[in-house]
């Protein structure tokens, strides 16, 4: 289920407080700043920084 919109625009990274951006593979929050992925659980981000997971930004 996606985010909506009006949710996303809420949401700040927990640990840096900076915007978030939705993925592209799975359902996952991603902070750029922190390098950092919230999951996103049945439509319901975890924002909890222990359960965030490193996020490398793999371009070709």
């Amino acid at each position: 289920m996606p985010i909506s919109d009006s949710l996303l625009n809420i949401l700040v990274c927990p640990q840096c407080h900076l915007s978030l951006e939705t993925g592209l593979v799975k359902d996952v929050l991603i902070c750029d700043s922190c390098s950092l992925q919230y999951p996103v659980c049945e439509g319901i981000p975890v924002m909890l920084v222990d359960e965030a997971e490193s996020h490398s930004d793999q371009k070709p």
